[in-house]
């Protein structure tokens, strides 16, 4: 390698450690064995991943004895977002739920039920339908994914299998809508 090469490495690793980066690292979650009631197979595959992949944890089903349970729900829907001044759909929200809970092995609430609500602005125009059509699907996979990342956040929270009542963790509440553009 040559001298110039080395000492622009040396600087991009100087200016990433002085800026706060820091790589995702090892998860430490409390339970070593989870499993995983619902949610969409796409969503699973993909907890499955960020789980195993950044931790000493395991997937497992719920007969193969967890040290907890996660259950999942999620739901996506799409309302108007504005109209044109003809009255057609120019821009649609898509939002993406997912609600959840976690309990221990012994049916101790670790995480009680919470949702992580998202949402999407789509602009829309008949001349391109189908290209649209791909584009909320990509941006509907765009937030499941998102919320399995959040998800994930909030797993490493969970610190005992068996919690004091002072070291409850409370719900997450999802955060406001948004408001309605004036037509």
């Amino acid at each position: 390698m040559s001298r110039r090469s080395v000492l622009s490495l040396a600087c991009g690793a100087l200016l990433l450690s002085a800026c706060g980066f820091q790589l995702r690292g090892q998860q430490d979650y409390a339970f070593k064995r989870l499993a995983i009631v619902g949610g969409t197979p796409e969503m699973l595959g993909r907890l499955q991943r960020v789980v195993e992949g950044g931790s000493d944890t395991v997937i497992v089903k719920a007969s193969e004895k967890p040290d907890a349970i996660l259950s999942l729900s999620g739901g996506s829907g799409m309302r108007t977002l504005s109209l044109n001044a003809q009255g057609v759909v120019q821009e649609y929200e898509l939002d993406y739920n997912l609600s959840y809970s976690m309990t221990g092995a012994d049916g101790t609430i670790l995480i009680p039920s919470s949702t992580i609500a998202l949402n999407r602005a789509l602009t829309y125009s008949d001349q391109f339908t189908l290209a649209k059509g791909t584009e909320a699907q990509t941006l509907f996979r765009d937030m499941q994914f998102d919320a399995v990342d959040q998800l994930t956040r909030r797993l490493a929270v969970v610190r005992s299998l068996h919690p004091a009542p002072s070291e409850a963790l409370p719900g997450i509440a999802p955060r406001a809508p948004l408001p309605v553009p004036p037509l």
